[in-house]
Formats: C-alpha cells, sequence, structure tokens
C-alpha cells in the first residue's frame, strides 16, 4: 500500500501547535514545567517516548527529577496492549494519580500509545479515571502539542483515537534517554495478523520509512556519539523502503549493509524478527558486516505444528529449527533469543512437550514467556480455551527450569574469551557492566570506566544470562 506521510501543510500546523504551546506553558508555569513520561512495552515505544520528549523539550519542558520533591507537571503514560498483565499495570498506575491530580490544578494526566489505541479503551478510561486530561493512540503522536495545548487552555477531556492504516511523520525531534544508544524506527505496523496479536489493529498496517530519511537520521546520530544504534520495527525484517533516487524498493538487507558501513565505532543491531522474512542474504549480511551484532531475536512461540498452525504464524517447528541452525552456520557466535507463548487456546500438555523439545534443540541464549493472555478482537480470543491458569502456571515452570539450565550451559562456554563490550556503567556485583554484540551483558571489574566507551575484556565466569571478566590490560 502507498506510504502515507505528513504534508507540509500538517508538518507546520504542528511546529504552530508547539509555538502556542510554549506560550501557555510559560504563562501557567513560570518556575518552569516538567514531564514524566512511564513508558511500557517494547523498543518501539521507548522511541515513541523519545520523540514525545522532543516535542515537549521544544514547548518548554524538562525531563521530570525523580530524586526533588516536586510532582512532574505532566504525566505521560505510553502504554503496551500485548498482553493483560500489562494493561492491569496502567490502570493500576494511572488510578494512583487520582488524589494528586485532583490537589493539582494546572497537573496534567495523558495515556497514549497501543492500550489506548485498542477498541473501547478510551471509553474505559473515560468511565474510570475521569481524571485524565488526554487520551491518543499510536497514529497521533505528533499531534501532542495540539493535544496538550487544548487540554491548557480549557478543553475538559481531550480525545484522539482514530482507527487508521498509519501514517508516517518525519521530522520530529528525539530527546534520547541514554547519550551513546539509540532507537531508529525504520518502519512501523504488521501485516502478519497472528491469531493472538493485537499490533495490526492498534499499529497499523506495515509501513516503511524512505531509506534516504534513515541514513540521514542514522549519520546524524553516529555523528552525535551514539555507539550503540539499533534499527527497530515491528517486524523490522520485512522493511520494504521506496527510494527517492530511483524509485526503486530497498530491502531490509540493503539497508542494513549502507548503515554498517557508515563511518564510526558502533555497534548495529535490529529488532523485532519475524521467520518468514530472516533471509540468507540478512544472514549473510550479519556474517560479513563487522559492526552488525551477532545476535537476532527471533520469536518461534510455540513447538507444536498444530498450535502454531492456529497462531497462523506460517512455518513449522522444523522448518524454523533448520532456519536456526542455518543462522547459526553462517553468523559466528550467534546468539539467538525468542519468544513463547505458553497455554495457547486448545494447547494440551503433549503440544507443550513439544515446545520443551524445540528449546532443547534450539539452545537459546534467552527465552522471552508468556503466559496466553486473549485480547479483544483477536481470532484467537474466541477460540476455547479449556486448560485451568494454574496448569498453565506449572508449564511457564517447567520451561523456565529448562531454558534457566540451557541459559546457564551457553553462558559458561564463553568463559576464556575474549569479549569487547560497551561500557554502560556500574555493575550489580563488579564495578562495571557493559554489553557484547551478542547483546549479553558482562560484569567487570577495575576502576570504574565511562559509560558509551569500548573495552575489551577475558570471561572468567558465567551464570543464567550474563558473563563476568577482567579487563584486559592494553
Amino acid at each position: 500500500m502507498p506510504v502515507r506521510e505528513l504534508t507540509a501543510a500538517q508538518t507546520e500546523e504542528i511546529h504552530r501547535y508547539t509555538a502556542k504551546l510554549r506560550d501557555v506553558v510559560s504563562l501557567l508555569y513560570p518556575y518552569g514545567a516538567s514531564v514524566q513520561i512511564r513508558t511500557y512495552g517494547c523498543q518501539g515505544n521507548e522511541a515513541d517516548s523519545e520523540r514525545m520528549m522532543g516535542l515537549l523539550r521544544q514547548a518548554g519542558f524538562t525531563a521530570y527529577d525523580q530524586t526533588g520533591t516536586s510532582l512532574p507537571d505532566l504525566v505521560i503514560f505510553n502504554t503496551c496492549a500485548i498482553r493483560e498483565h500489562a494493561a492491569d499495570r496502567v490502570f493500576g498506575n494511572v488510578g494512583r494519580l487520582k488524589e494528586t491530580r485532583a490537589a493539582n490544578r494546572n497537573m496534567r494526566v495523558a495515556v497514549c500509545g497501543c492500550l489506548a489505541q485498542q477498541k473501547g479503551i478510551a471509553e474505559k478510561l473515560r468511565q474510570t479515571f475521569p481524571f485524565v486530561d488526554i487520551v491518543f493512540g499510536t497514529h497521533a503522536l505528533h499531534q501532542l502539542p495540539e493535544l496538550l495545548y487544548r487540554s491548557l487552555t480549557g478543553e475538559r477531556r481531550v480525545t484522539q483515537v482514530a482507527e487508521s492504516d498509519g501514517i508516517i511523520a518525519e521530522g520530529i525531534p528525539a530527546e534520547r534517554a541514554i547519550p551513546y544508544k539509540a532507537f531508529l524506527p525504520i518502519m512501523y505496523g504488521c501485516n502478519n495478523f497472528c491469531s493472538y496479536c493485537v499490533v495490526p489493529f492498534v499499529r497499523g498496517r506495515e509501513r516503511s520509512r524512505r531509506p534516504e530519511v534513515i541514513y540521514k537520521e542514522a549519520e546524524a546520530l553516529l555523528q552525535d556519539g551514539v555507539k550503540d544504534l539499533t534499527l527497530i520495527g515491528q517486524n523490522v525484517n520485512s522493511y520494504r523502503g521506496q527510494s527517492e533516487s530511483d524509485g526503486q524498493a530497498r530491502r531490509f538487507p540493503d539497508l542494513l549493509r549502507h548503515v554498517a558501513g557508515m563511518d564510526g565505532d558502533f555497534v548495529l543491531r535490529f529488532m523485532t524478527s519475524h521467520p518468514k522474512d530472516c533471509t540468507e542474504e540478512l544472514l549473510k549480511t550479519m556474517a560479513a558486516m563487522p559492526c552488525i551484532g551477532n545476535h537476532i531475536h527471533l520469536p518461534v512461540q510455540a513447538g507444536s505444528d498444530s498450535i502454531l498452525e492456529q497462531m497462523r504464524r506460517g512455518y513449522t517447528a522444523g522448518q524454523y529449527l533448520s532456519l536456526l541452525h542455518r543462522a547459526k552456520t553462517i553468523v559466528r557466535d550467534l546468539a539467538v533469543t525468542s519468544d513463547i507463548i505458553v497455554g495457547f487456546p486448545g494447547e494440551t500438555y503433549d503440544d507443550f512437550k513439544q515446545t520443551l523439545d524445540l528449546v532443547r534443540e534450539a539452545r537459546f541464549a534467552n527465552l522471552f514467556t508468556f503466559i496466553y493472555s486473549p485480547r479483544e478482537g483477536t481470532k484467537a480470543a474466541l477460540l476455547p480455551d479449556p486448560v485451568p491458569h494454574s496448569e498453565k502456571v506449572k508449564w511457564l515452570q517447567e520451561l523456565t527450569a529448562l531454558q534457566e539450565e540451557i541459559g546457564s550451559a551457553e553462558c559458561r562456554s564463553l568463559i576464556g574469551a575474549t569479549r569487547r563490550v560497551l561500557v554502560e556503567g556500574a555493575g550489580h556485583k563488579r564495578t562495571n557492566a557493559g554489553r557484547a554484540a551478542d547483546h549479553r551483558v558482562t560484569e567487570f571489574g577495575g576502576e570504574a570506566l565511562v559509560p558509551g566507551t569500548f573495552t575489551n575484556i577475558t570471561v572468567t565466569a558465567a551464570d543464567r544470562l550474563m558473563t563476568f571478566g577482567e579487563i584486559i590490560s592494553a
């Protein structure tokens, strides 16, 4: 489908409302206005929060200092809808602001993101949390200055959750939470319609940014000191961006090669990938470009072919394992992480045992495991689900124990290896903590190093998820 971008007039409207909002903020908050953005969910939401902070900074807001005694003037809940637990957490945290909001006339509370975009949620917020001032969905992030302006100038409840296939808003400033780390969105939305997932409904259909725009943004980030650059999308390796120079589509391996070839000392990552789009060309690109991290997040979701078919994943367990073995052959020391849903409607224990068998063979570096959570509007939510939750909890515990055993062995296999890590700060057990190219965390001693710098270490010990080591002296 054709990609829709903001028109020049719409972009000018953002600038106009940003200026108007800045004037209102200076009047209402003469001693300065602060914003606290509480982000839930994936890296896409983190990137959205950075863009909201960029817009609000232009309008006169500063980031809320949680170490102080004052309250934020604006609280934004940037939400996730992927599981029921995430939604419940948001509702609980929003509810705790009721008295605080009532006591502060100029304070504003906003709920945005995937949960806000989900059908019926805006009305639930209106009825359950009348003190919430602004509700907006995933397609209205660029309208934040206008929505906040309307709220601060007297509009009681401001809501913008119109359904849309999505639009790309270029030129939105971003304020990164960590100076040396950046998430760079390259595409939005999803066309896969897995039977359990709400992403296509709340994020819209797949739409890719123009490659030239991505290249320009990547170069600016690297020149600004970014050392850890992650290309992100709901299904990042389905990227198909149309080039301005020749009108031809650029695929994800093309984009990856171009960014990996840019000047600078940095590690390049990407997520999240769908197995159907993990091509041999992509894997060979990873192997050929030294700066691309040797890690891929490749969600499998289940090990039973019948469950995978009901999930509409588009592959069998055998096909997934064949892809995994091929990937590990092509990319040296590849670390693979994955997602698994336990207790999908109709799943039996025999189905679940096939998932355990797949995990034993796959030997994932790490697993993100979840008990199935029905999402309204999805096909899976209509399926009979006879297995009690208590039984699913036992299955999850069995899976977790197996992965802990595998993860520990995989980490121990790295003992004695030399690892190049990007320092991220202080460790829990050692002076420093950093992340290697395979995305594993390493803690090591010595004097405290500056976050955002690279160093080499020798691995001396390991546990389930991380390694420990010592700096290699120059």
